[in-house]
């Protein structure tokens, strides 16, 4: 079956940086689009980023423009998610996402 397993997140300094990422299994990993998502405290699932097969298509979220980078390796069924300039609003819980299935999620934490 679909399994999803985010790492990478923790507590960062505001303007700090994180790289998560999604390791894949169950299905053919080069041929599908995945997606990242999050949830603030209190708030409801908020896409962040999409990327295409072969990488080649990305769009984002406005609030996460040109700070956030989705990137995927074919070779090793992983996708990432690399965060610069993180402000304290990134805060949440981040799920990737293939279709309506999600992982377990990984805590971001953005606070000095």
């Amino acid at each position: 079956q679909v399994q999803l397993v985010e790492s990478g997140g923790g507590l960062v300094q505001p303007g700090g940086s994180l790289r998560l990422s999604c390791a894949t299994s169950g299905f053919i990993f080069s041929t599908t689009g995945l997606n990242w998502h999050r949830q603030a405290p209190g708030k409801g699932l908020e896409w962040v980023a999409t990327i295409g097969i072969g990488g080649g298509y990305r769009s984002y979220a406005d609030s996460v423009k040109d700070r956030f980078t989705v990137s995927r390796d074919d070779a090793k069924n992983i996708m990432y998610l690399q965060m610069n300039n993180l402000r304290p609003e990134d805060t949440a819980v981040y799920y990737c996402r293939k279709g309506t299935t999600k992982g377990q999620g990984t805590q971001v934490t953005v606070s000095s």
